[in-house]
């Protein structure tokens, strides 16, 4: 069962994140943020993954812990899951348009944290979450994940379906990295016999 289970209690936020990488795309989301919620779920229901999360977070000072503490422990949970990574496919890739927007995200689960934005936003916020912290929840489920990310929007103008595309994108390109590969039997993929570092 690649599963994983998170708790996260600092004084900023209390965090509950649980996670099936072979799951079906159910959710339960709760961080306080609507727009935040809704693209987690998003995530979850196109990257087939089960994913719940529950946040109690300093939302009376701004947004910024919530946002990037979902997101760290999210990674952390899926990084959990994945174990030693042995058997995955490893490299995903999605090119995700939503009506006038087409984003690209590709990704390889090497094990070494790094993120490439090339995206932005024309409004201050989406819902009442802050635009700002769209990169920098990515820039955190790298991290504690072991995700080299590269995000691009190609075009697009509607800073909801820019979003909603960059996430859907990621979702479906992490769908195909963490599959099993029937091929690779029990191997780790990489030639050095172990990913990060």
């Amino acid at each position: 069962m690649r599963t994983a289970r998170i708790t996260r209690n600092t004084t900023e936020t209390r965090i509950e994140v649980e996670v099936d990488l072979d799951g079906t795309g159910q959710y339960t989301v709760s961080t306080g943020i609507g727009f935040l919620d809704h693209m987690i779920e998003q995530f979850a229901r196109h990257s087939l993954i089960d994913v719940t999360l529950r946040v109690e977070g300093d939302l009376h000072i701004d947004q910024h812990h919530t946002t990037e503490d979902s997101a760290l422990a999210l990674g952390q949970a899926l990084s959990q899951a994945l174990g030693d990574r042995r058997g995955i496919a490893r490299y995903g890739s999605a090119h995700s348009p939503m009506d006038e927007t087409l984003a690209l995200v590709a990704l390889d689960m090497s094990g070494r944290p790094f993120l490439v934005w090339k995206a932005a936003f024309t409004q201050a916020k989406l819902g009442e979450w802050d635009t700002e912290l769209i990169e920098h929840w990515f820039q955190s489920v790298a991290q504690t994940c072991g995700i080299t990310l590269h995000v691009e929007v190609l075009h697009g103008a509607n800073n909801h379906h820019i979003c909603e595309a960059i996430y859907k994108g990621f979702a479906r390109a992490m769908r195909a990295a963490v599959e099993i590969d029937p091929r690779k039997g029990e191997a780790i993929p990489s030639t050095k016999g172990q990913l990060g570092g």
